[in-house]
């Protein structure tokens, strides 16, 4: 259920303001995520560029994207040099910029001062943004305003985590997902004894520093658990939201992406969030994911997403159009009241299928639960009917990716 502004916005915060009201949208991403962004400004007659990464190619087949860029990644100063030269060529002055990635968000909000000069900004400045994608600030802010997570530790040695009191299995993780590598690609490694946790956490520790490590319990539950609260906020106020629940993910105990996503009514979650963006004073659109624990009925919260998130274009379908109320907040007009619809489904096929036959192979899924998810119409993460280039392209470039990805295994 949504929960929208009582009075909608007339008036922006200085920020906004001060700043040219912008004529385009620039995407800094060329995945599904960015393809979802293409689609929604475009069909609102929005000029759309899009600056693509390796493989991404969807978001540049779209139909709507006017041109697409290419920069290889988001990891240092140069992407900023990289945007503003695009900017000035392009005449993009007041564009709004869109990262799609934690690489991509990190840049703009740790740039906000040399990037706001060229752009309008949707992500916060790094004051803001460090308290979602620091999980150890984040952690410290929910203690704060009295939200539930997970347990977790912080060993800085091997020596510290024989003194942790664990209960196995465990995951190791990153506290911060701001470079690639093993550890952030597969978001997290799940560790059943002490004797692997100490060799996993001695290989993490090549690839991160040890206070960029975490070690954290494993909530129970399956897709039942697993809920997301996604709003658009005015400095910490939320405008427009919605709640769903990420009943599938790949892989599925702590996916990196979603699978299958439906709107549900508000579980409990709405309150703890508002929490969190108040303390934040967070403005711009953001996901939060929150699983609640089957043995005590809490929901414990596990991550901020302050930028566009995998099952996007959903929320549209679902009557909370993101991409629409982003563009009236940064043109400072007002902002509709905006109310979700439940039950309305979404999903990405191609991975959908994985996700669901393992399930099944493990006995955690029947065969007629995912046959009855199936039913009555749904959205698509890459297929659209008024846009079908990336949909045809998306099995194929699959199919390459896989290959490129087994001859790189084999040093060809």
């Amino acid at each position: 259920m949504s929960a929208a502004a009582s009075n909608p916005v007339a008036v922006v915060n200085s920020t906004l303001r001060a700043a040219q009201a912008p004529s385009g949208a620039l995407v800094m991403g060329g995945d599904y995520r960015g393809l979802a962004l293409v689609r929604s400004f475009g069909r609102l007659g929005i000029p759309v560029y899009v600056i693509k990464q390796e493989e991404q190619r969807l978001a540049g087949a779209s139909r709507y994207a006017c041109q697409t860029l290419f920069y290889p990644h988001w990891s240092d100063e140069r992407g900023v040099d990289f945007l503003l030269e695009t900017g000035a060529k392009h005449g993009m002055n007041g564009w709004l910029l869109l990262p799609t990635s934690d690489e991509s968000v990190i840049l703009v909000a740790s740039h906000h001062r040399r990037l706001s000069e060229q752009f309008q900004l949707s992500a916060p400045p790094w004051e803001t943004l460090r308290w979602a994608v620091d999980k150890r600030l984040m952690h410290r802010l929910a203690e704060r305003v009295g939200v539930d997570h997970p347990k977790t530790y912080y060993p800085r040695s091997r020596q510290d985590i024989a003194s942790l009191d664990l209960h196995f299995p465990v995951i190791l993780k990153p506290a911060l997902r701001g470079q690639f590598n093993r550890l952030t690609a597969d978001k997290a490694w799940r560790v059943d004894d002490l004797q692997t946790l100490v060799a996993r956490y001695e290989e993490a520790c090549v690839l991160l520093s040890s206070e960029m490590l975490m070690i954290q319990e494993i909530i129970p539950g399956g897709g039942e658990t697993q809920f997301s609260y996604a709003a658009i906020c005015l400095e910490g106020r939320p405008l427009a939201s919605l709640v769903a629940r990420r009943s599938r993910q790949i892989p599925m105990d702590f996916g990196r992406a979603s699978t299958f996503v439906e709107t549900v009514d508000d579980p409990g979650i709405a309150d703890p969030c508002v929490r969190l963006l108040q303390a934040m004073c967070y403005t711009g659109i953001v996901e939060i994911e929150f699983k609640r624990d089957p043995r005590t009925g809490q929901f414990k919260l596990l991550d901020i997403n302050p930028r566009v998130w995998g099952w996007y274009s959903l929320c549209q379908r679902a009557g909370v159009d993101f991409s629409y109320l982003l563009w009236l907040l940064y043109q400072r007009q007002p902002i509709p009241e905006a109310r979700a619809r439940t039950g309305v489904r979404w999903m990405r096929m191609s991975t959908d299928v994985m996700t669901s036959l393992r399930e099944i192979w493990h006995g955690r899924m029947s065969i007629r639960d995912y046959l009855g998810s199936l039913r009555g119409p749904k959205e698509s993460a890459i297929f659209a009917s008024d846009d079908p280039w990336p949909g045809l392209l998306e099995l194929p470039l699959l199919l390459y990716l896989v290959g490129i990805r087994v001859l790189r295994r084999k040093g060809i």
